[in-house]
């Protein structure tokens, strides 16, 4: 429960951010209005341990090499002169800072002798990274079911968007290991890709980056509840577990409120 209520104070951008950038009055949505740079963000408060940032990507531009780059700072964004034009090199030069530049693919860490580890069937309700337990459903972007959404959902597993798609959701933690210090992991659509970062320090307070770039125009925060799955989240990842793609949900002799709920949400 105190986890729940910090998350939800905390999912909101710092009123310090790159001179490109507009929020809205809530603080939950980050504009870049010009030009591919200058759209550095973070997050309005430290995070805490275990604590995931989630943005999920509201607009795209054309035109643009690059895209949206997400990590940890132990900088206060209060204490910054100047915000960076870039988070890549510009702050993390400053140090104490370390983020991962999203690409379409690839976006999986693996280390030299480690095997690549999955995050768990993407059904199961919970991601588990450490000791850090959280609700998948959230985390997970979705598509509009529409003309071509079967192409989608024929490629890429549980409905799940490429990691650069509007509608993506993208998120950064910590986790705390034995030896004091941290790992970094970057979670793309209900997947873990892994210590992007180790050795953080777990004695400074660490704020998420997150740097609206290039072909990236706009993302909003989405809250996470640390709680239970709802009822309705539990029946939809069963449906979905069992489903070709989401049109086929039209042909289930389900209630139309539930049909909507799995198909849009």
């Amino acid at each position: 429960a105190a986890m729940a209520a910090r998350c939800r104070l905390a999912a909101r951008f710092h009123h310090i951010h790159g001179t490109n950038i507009r929020l809205d009055a809530s603080h939950t949505q980050a504009t870049r209005v010009e030009s591919f740079a200058n759209g550095l963000c973070f997050s309005q408060e430290p995070l805490a341990p275990g604590q995931i940032f989630l943005v999920e990507i509201e607009e795209k531009e054309l035109g643009w090499c690059g895209h949206l780059r997400v990590g940890l700072t132990a900088h206060d964004p209060q204490s910054l002169e100047v915000v960076p034009e870039y988070s890549l090199p510009d702050l993390v030069n400053m140090g104490d800072t370390w983020v991962f530049a999203i690409t379409r693919s690839h976006n999986r860490v693996v280390l030299e002798g480690e095997e690549a580890q999955t995050g768990g069937r993407p059904w199961e309700p919970f991601l588990l990274i450490a000791r850090v337990r959280i609700p998948r459903d959230t985390l997970v972007g979705r598509s509009r079911p529409g003309r071509y959404s079967h192409i989608l959902d024929g490629l890429y597993k549980m409905n799940v968007l490429p990691a650069t798609a509007r509608r993506s959701r993208i998120g950064v933690l910590y986790a705390p290991q034995p030896d004091g210090t941290a790992d970094m992991h970057i979670v793309i659509n209900g997947e873990d890709m892994g210590p992007s970062a180790r050795g953080l320090p777990t004695t400074r307070p660490l704020y998420a980056v997150i740097d609206v770039f290039a072909s990236t125009k706009s993302v909003r925060v989405i809250p996470v509840d640390y709680g239970f799955p709802s009822l309705q989240t539990l029946c939809r990842l069963v449906i979905q577990k069992h489903i070709v793609h989401r049109l086929a949900i039209d042909g289930l002799d389900l209630p139309p409120l539930l049909k909507s709920f799995c198909q849009h949400e």
